[in-house]
């Protein structure tokens, strides 16, 4: 199991200033060795309650709440990651673990079972959590992401562009899925994640771009096409 604890800031940016920050960035941060001229995509599945409780917890702004998700880099892989994020006060816990594709599938049909084969305590922990809550699968986002690092406080920056998602189907490894843009296409969104406290060049940087920052998740903007029409 891999376990960070970190502060995040997520901010919508426009087109214009995603690239001016990604031209500034460049110089003073490493890129992602994943990144490409394109950046990487990302594609998770996410689960909740039956009656929405993660989702509504993160819209009404709950200090403690979490979000539960398998995570790929591409439809061949041959494993997943399963994560967990708890938001804490002004810090984001992430733990997360490897899953063989197989395993994963099951997740994504709602068989927890596999879980249990698994020796480390966190698998256990979710397992018990998500059986006995009833988590169901509830949509996949995808999107495109562009990642800088700097050594110092562990600071990561990310670009995600073309966020789309579905409600209708839950196959991660699908070669396609039916999606739905979830984000205004000449908008970015741009995260911020760091230990201690930000450094100076940083903020410096940063202000350079006109932002807003977000107060709904990815998953939330998936969920609120669906969710809107119940009300």
């Amino acid at each position: 199991m891999n376990d960070v604890l970190r502060q995040e800031k997520k901010y919508a940016i426009n087109l214009v200033d995603a690239l001016t920050l990604r031209r500034r960035l460049t110089p003073v941060m490493h890129g992602d060795v994943h990144n490409g001229a394109q950046g990487y995509s990302i594609r998770s599945l996410y689960f909740d309650t039956p009656s929405d409780r993660d989702f509504h917890d993160k819209v009404d702004g709950l200090e403690l709440r979490r979000k539960i998700r398998l995570r790929i880099y591409s439809p061949q892989s041959d494993f997943a990651m399963l994560e967990m994020k708890q938001k804490q006060g002004p810090y984001q816990r992430k733990r997360s673990l490897r899953l063989t594709r197989e395993d994963a599938q099951r997740l994504c049909l709602g068989d927890y079972r596999p879980l249990q084969t698994y020796a480390d305590p966190f698998a256990a922990e979710c397992y018990a959590l998500m059986h006995c809550q009833c988590y169901q699968p509830k949509a996949v986002v995808e999107y495109r992401r562009q990642a800088f690092v700097a050594r110092e406080n562990h600071i990561r920056v990310t670009l995600d562009s073309q966020v789309a998602a579905t409600e209708s189907s839950y196959d991660l490894f699908a070669g396609r899925l039916p999606l739905y843009p979830v984000l205004d296409p000449f908008y970015t969104v741009l995260e911020v994640k760091y230990n201690g406290f930000l450094l100076s060049y940083m903020k410096d940087l940063l202000d350079l771009v006109g932002r807003s920052e977000l107060s709904v998740s990815k998953y939330c903007l998936a969920r609120s096409v669906s969710l809107s029409m119940q009300g």
